[in-house]
């Protein structure tokens, strides 16, 4: 007898239905078809201990297993409750009615509980596009599925529990949550506030600029200016996810297995990864490709402290997902492709000793040493860094002062206004939602400036030594800068300030 039911296999944060195919014949053994991997053709070892557990035992007689279609390779040890019940049915040791119509998915463990499995949110979502109405899985993951409106979500706890349902001998009620709620009641409270800063009133403009256009930005200054202190604080002005930010992020943690009991995650992603990663953890991959820091940071910030200190091989493949907001992995059998939507936060030190153009203490680096460190960094990957902002000590005074500086709140309501302003602007455009995220022909259209603008921009470039890639950053900036201030037009006052923070592109930077 031949039983099918259906299960799922994800690629990159997508998921694809499957149908699982169970024949009982004459011969003996399990066979597992159907590309699988090592995980799931030990499958046999687990179910066989399962259906001792439940009082059955496994055919002697040759049980092939079919996963469909056949060209796409299956992972993992979620189909051993699919398969499982599938062996049941077909050798008649318990009656279960209309498996064909669900989604089935799970690992059993040796005494037949399900242990929870990844990348849940993607396949109900898929399950709903398929026309799927009930899904049955590992009572673990099954808030994170009932998120998708539309599907019938079972929990189920032990494989007993499945045989019971779909023998029509126990009810089970579908898992049901209200996504709007869990995102309005768990917006983080932060611990951090821009409040606690004192002084470097010229960083957290620039920071509010980014947080408010999505650029990137780089800080520049000595040991103990307060680069890392700034940057932990970002995410208290960022605007709060959408609805839409937040299941796409979810989707990310499922796939990688990092939910950690969240439902769904409600906060954007701040990752700080160490200077010693590699390349594929940084971007994804792996024989089986997982998504890596830059998509774990998507629609958040990544934080890279002490820039230079990376590998520049790893630092080189952040260029394309810079500038097109995706990574695409690609290996001999399989090409994903990661969302990668970050805000790249860095920072390092102005040179190797740390004190060029400190106020009071003098940089011991030979001559040509500045511009050695910062050659670490290419200009292709500069060119995508809209802000650079020096950060220099605060001084004594400054920091024993009593009166507290604007708090987190203040700024974010600024941020969410410019952000919003933004939104309208772009509402004709695909996949557009910020300043930063203009193409060069959108920049010319939309950042329309002056004359006088425009010959100050030129004065600059010619002056300071700004090179030619920074023009269209500084229309980005200045385009922000005035949606900060509430105003449709870019003046000279919006275009000199962002014209203010492109300090590495100077071309005296560093020479002395």
């Amino acid at each position: 007898m031949i039983t099918k039911t259906k299960g799922a296999v994800t690629y990159g944060i997508d998921a694809k239905i499957i149908t699982i195919e169970v024949n009982i014949v004459q011969g003996t053994n399990l066979y597992v078809v159907g590309l699988p991997d090592n995980v799931i053709k030990e499958s046999q070892h687990r179910i066989e201990s399962v259906l001792k557990q439940i009082k059955c035992e496994m055919p002697r007689q040759r049980v092939i297993v079919n996963l469909a279609p056949a060209d796409i390779k299956k992972e993992g040890a979620l189909y051993d409750l699919p398969i499982a019940l599938c062996i049941l049915q077909s050798s008649f040791q318990r009656q279960l009615f209309n498996l064909d119509q669900y989604l089935i998915l799970g690992e059993l463990s040796l005494d037949g509980y399900l242990r929870p499995i990844r990348g849940v949110l993607a396949i109900a979502l898929e399950c709903k596009k398929a026309g799927i109405k009930t899904f049955i899985l590992p009572k673990d993951n099954a808030q994170e599925a009932a998120v998708v409106d539309g599907v019938d979500v079972i929990p189920i706890e032990h494989i007993n529990d499945a045989i019971l349902f779909l023998s029509n001998q126990k009810t089970i009620t579908p898992v049901k949550i209200n996504v709007q709620n869990i995102i309005q009641n768990n917006i983080k409270q932060y611990d951090l506030d821009f409040s606690d800063v004192q002084g470097q009133e010229n960083a957290k403009r620039a920071l509010e600029i980014a947080a408010a256009g999505g650029h990137n930005l780089i800080m520049i200054g000595a040991p103990g200016a307060g680069k890392t202190m700034l940057a932990k604080r970002i995410s208290t002005i960022l605007p709060d996810m959408t609805l839409n930010e937040a299941l796409e992020t979810t989707k990310i943690y499922s796939v990688a297995g990092k939910l950690k009991g969240n439902n769904i995650i409600t906060t954007r992603p701040f990752r700080s990864p160490h200077h010693t990663i590699s390349n594929i953890a940084l971007v994804g991959g792996g024989i089986n490709p997982q998504p890596g820091e830059i998509s774990l940071a998507h629609n958040g910030v990544l934080f890279l402290d002490e820039l230079p200190e990376f590998m520049r091989s790893v630092l080189e493949v952040m260029r394309q997902p810079l500038e097109e907001r995706k990574i695409t992995v690609s290996r001999a059998k399989i090409s994903v492709e990661f969302p990668a939507n970050f805000m790249l936060l860095a920072s390092m030190n102005p040179c190797p000793c740390g004190y060029y153009n400190h106020p009071s203490r003098a940089c011991v680096c030979p001559n040509g040493a500045v511009q050695k460190y910062l050659n670490k960094i290419s200009g292709p990957l500069l060119d995508r860094i809209d802000l650079h902002v020096e950060i220099t000590p605060v001084s004594y005074d400054t920091l024993s002062e009593i009166k507290k500086s604007e708090n987190s709140n203040i700024i974010q309501q600024r941020v969410i206004k410019a952000r919003e302003k933004q939104l309208i602007r772009f509402e004709k455009y695909n996949n557009i939602y910020t300043n930063a995220m203009m193409n060069s022909n959108m920049t010319k259209e939309i950042c329309i400036i002056s004359n006088s603008g425009k010959q100050l921009i030129k004065n600059a470039m010619e002056k300071l030594g700004l090179s030619a890639r920074a023009y269209t950053r500084i229309l980005k900036v200045a385009r922000t800068i005035a949606d900060l201030d509430n105003n449709d037009n870019i003046t000279d006052l919006h275009i000199s300030e962002a014209i203010h923070y492109r300090s590495l592109d100077r071309n005296n930077w560093g020479n002395y």
